[in-house]
């Protein structure tokens, strides 16, 4: 299947996607298309799940989590090796793929496809860890006489819905994770990546991973809430919306959760920071994947003081990027996913500026491609200050004080991860004591990621960490064994 995706992204056709049910890759029923939002036409196609074909998935599931769950560790963590190098060895059609479907410049999917690589790594790395413990129960009377151990078993069945700014590498993080902890998964991709989506999944499959650790379905969002409150599912991870994500909590029920919900990071700026290299930064890492990433830049407070300073600096890296056809090399900025994305970045600029604010650059389009937009001053009850905008708009602002400009921070509803530029270490404490935020990146822009390290929100960004380590502990329960009258410790 990886073979017959690639040579049609190599043809220039149509990719045809797939289904993955009970073992067999198939391409039967109603099509939906996916149009890309650069090229304006039809770049993949793939069959939409009904009724019938949920129930498929879901009568497979519970035989396919006991077969799973006998795999050792090590077997495991050997598929995930080899679809490391997989990936790797596959990066440029795979990125060439998600610049067809998504518009995402080829050099960020380089990127992405290089975190796939490394993500499965760790997966397979972290599969070799998974163990229990020896617990101490003879420290109490009652316990003298008896031994107790625990080890971390699969849950069972893994539900994994996956968002469409970054489809390969948190699907290998969701799928990665959940069968190095031993799982069966059913993966719901996104309507606007379904090649992306089965490009991955067949990548696995083609490493090794047996039939019956995956199965993938496409579909829009009822499909998603059917696999939610399906009672096979022991465990949902979810990466979306705050909305999408709350339905989600609702259709799950007693189910346990992953939610990688929003954002409007923030990136404080202060006044003993290196001016040009925190504009740079902010530039960089504000408008890659045109700013369609949870944690990317949006909003800049910096310190009055060197306030204009950093605004024009900022102004001229931003003004310095390339925008264009996004399997163009030197492409920074390419099209956002769908016209619709690009006008909100139209629509809360313009807002912005009917409140005060100066549109500085940007604030238009051409077609789903949004020109990279700097608002300045824009007053803190506008849309692009409260609200996400998951686009190609990065808002500067001024501060004065340093425990003001933490508290402006946390009047968002979102709290994913935020950036400090300063070399106070007072600061910083403070920062990472205060903040309401998941993750702090100093002296780097919220928009900053390692594969390996927990990452995960408070508030409306969600709950859960997601990294391969953590994952595995919601993909895990801890099972127990107690030896009554046997005892490690004496009985005296």
């Amino acid at each position: 299947m990886l073979e017959a995706v690639l040579a049609a992204v190599a043809e220039g056709g149509p990719v045809q996607a797939a289904a993955l049910v009970g073992g067999r890759w198939s391409t039967d029923g109603p099509q939906s298309e996916r149009v890309g939002p650069y090229l304006r036409t039809t770049v993949s196609r793939a069959p939409a799940a009904g009724p019938a074909e949920v129930g498929a998935v879901r009568g497979h599931a519970r035989a396919y989590a006991r077969t799973v769950a006998r795999l050792a560790p090590a077997s495991r963590a050997d598929v995930l090796e080899r679809a490391s190098r997989a990936a790797a060895g596959n990066r440029d059609d795979l990125a060439r793929l998600l610049a067809l479907e998504l518009g995402k410049p080829v050099k960020d999917g380089r990127g992405e496809i290089d975190r796939v690589a490394d993500t499965f790594a760790v997966c397979a790395a972290e599969a070799r860890r998974i163990g229990g413990e020896t617990l101490p129960v003879a420290g109490w009377a009652r316990g003298v006489a008896d031994t107790a151990f625990t080890y971390r078993a699969p849950a069972g069945v893994a539900l994994a819905i996956t968002p469409f700014n970054a489809p390969a590498n948190l699907l290998a993080h969701k799928l990665g994770a959940s069968f190095a902890a031993g799982n069966t998964t059913i993966v719901k991709a996104p309507p606007q990546a379904p090649a992306v989506s089965t490009a991955v999944v067949a990548l696995l499959v083609e490493a090794g991973m047996p039939v019956e650790a995956v199965q993938l379905l496409h579909g829009d969002g009822a499909v998603g809430a059917e696999l939610c409150a399906a009672e096979e599912v022991a465990v949902i991870s979810f990466t979306g919306s705050a909305a999408t994500g709350a339905a989600v909590a609702r259709a799950a029920g007693a189910k346990r959760l992953v939610l990688e919900l929003g954002g409007n990071a923030a990136t404080i700026v202060c006044e003993d920071a290196d001016i040009a290299e925190a504009a740079r930064i902010c530039a960089r890492t504000g408008y890659s994947n045109s700013g369609q990433s949870c944690i990317s830049v949006q909003r800049v407070y910096v310190h009055r003081s060197r306030f204009e300073e950093f605004l024009d600096g900022f102004t001229a890296e931003v003004g310095s990027l390339t925008v264009g056809d996004p399997l163009d090399p030197r492409t920074d900025v390419g099209s956002m996913v769908d016209d619709d994305a690009a006008e909100r970045v139209v629509r809360w600029s313009a807002e912005a500026a009917e409140q005060g604010a100066r549109v500085l650059l940007g604030g238009r389009r051409d077609g789903a491609t949004a020109l990279p937009t700097v608002v300045a001053d824009p007053p803190p009850g506008a849309s692009l200050v409260r609200e996400e905008v998951f686009g190609a708009l990065v808002a500067v602002m001024p501060f004065d004080d340093f425990g003001g400009v933490v508290e402006q921070c946390n009047e968002s509803r979102y709290g994913l991860q935020a950036g400090l530029f300063t070399r106070d270490l007072d600061r910083i404490v403070t920062a990472w004591r205060e903040l309401e935020v998941g993750g702090l990146v100093v002296n780097g822009s919220s928009n900053y990621r390692l594969d390996h390290v927990p990452f995960g929100g408070v508030k409306d960004s969600g709950f859960g960490r997601e990294s391969p380590g953590c994952m595995i502990e919601d993909y895990t329960v801890v099972k127990t064994l107690m030896l009554r009258g046997t005892s490690l410790w004496g009985t005296a």
